[in-house]
């Protein structure tokens, strides 16, 4: 029986790759999505399409309701899940904290930080070997922001990755000896649209030649790091922060 994997925000860019990586390696895939329910429905087509078993589901996971029943639905109509990549994130545009709003901060926060700690409270309660469970991995999707700050573009965001980090952290020792590892990626510059949605729709471009591998990366090197993170080959990787950032 294929290992069942659950990933937030699956319907694009760093997700979608991830969910086609994993599919190819024998999982089977659930994709969470917010909105775009036609992008899941590509994501899970191809799969599909390549012999591969997916479902997508539609989630808002900064809601505590919408995240149980995202797992119950798992539960329900695939199985017990073994990994879990919480992914599902997001920015606003490019500002400068004195013109932020409480209402972009508390978005931002609601997602990028509830979501991932309700998502990973959901996974341990199947997950650990104290509650009868097989035990499994968690890869958290952060960002070389949570280090660097963001100043003048959207250091909301920059923060709510250090909260990603450190929930790495504290989660991995707090249910190591249950079975379960937790680890996080920390993406750089990646050539996904979530650039535009921050209203800099040019910045790989203009960033990239800045980095010391002289490029920006890609979501499938991105997703090559999560697979390894949650496989078997990383297991004495826990508590773990992976830049995949080249060199920045």
């Amino acid at each position: 029986m294929a290992d069942i994997m659950l990933i937030t925000g699956g319907s694009r860019g760093i997700g979608a790759a991830t969910a086609l990586l994993a599919a190819s390696r024998g999982y089977t895939v659930a994709v969470s999505y917010l909105r775009d329910e036609g992008a899941a429905a590509r994501v899970v087509d191809e799969i599909r399409a390549h012999g591969g078993a997916a479902l997508a589901i539609a989630a808002d996971v900064s809601r505590e309701e919408d995240v149980v029943r995202l797992f119950q639905t798992v539960d329900r109509d695939l199985g017990p899940i073994a990994a879990l990549v919480n992914n599902a994130g997001v920015l606003d545009r490019q500002a400068r904290l004195e013109d932020m709003t409480a209402a972009r901060v508390e978005r931002i926060l609601s997602t990028n930080v509830v979501g991932s700690f309700l998502c990973a409270r959901e996974a341990v309660r199947r997950m650990s070997t104290l509650r009868g469970g097989r035990g499994g991995a968690i890869v958290n999707v952060s960002s070389r922001a949570s280090q660097l700050g963001s100043p003048g573009e959207y250091i909301d965001y920059a923060a709510s990755k250090a909260a990603v980090d450190t929930l790495t952290i504290g989660l991995a020792k707090e249910v190591a000896a249950e079975g379960i590892r937790v680890n996080a990626v920390r993406p750089g510059i990646i050539a996904t649209d979530i650039h535009a949605s921050g209203g800099d729709p040019g910045r790989v471009e203009r960033l990239q030649a800045s980095l010391p591998l002289g490029r920006a990366g890609s979501p499938e090197e991105v997703a090559r790091a999560i697979l390894w993170l949650a496989s078997s080959e990383s297991s004495y990787c826990t508590g773990s922060l992976l830049d995949v950032a080249g060199g920045r």
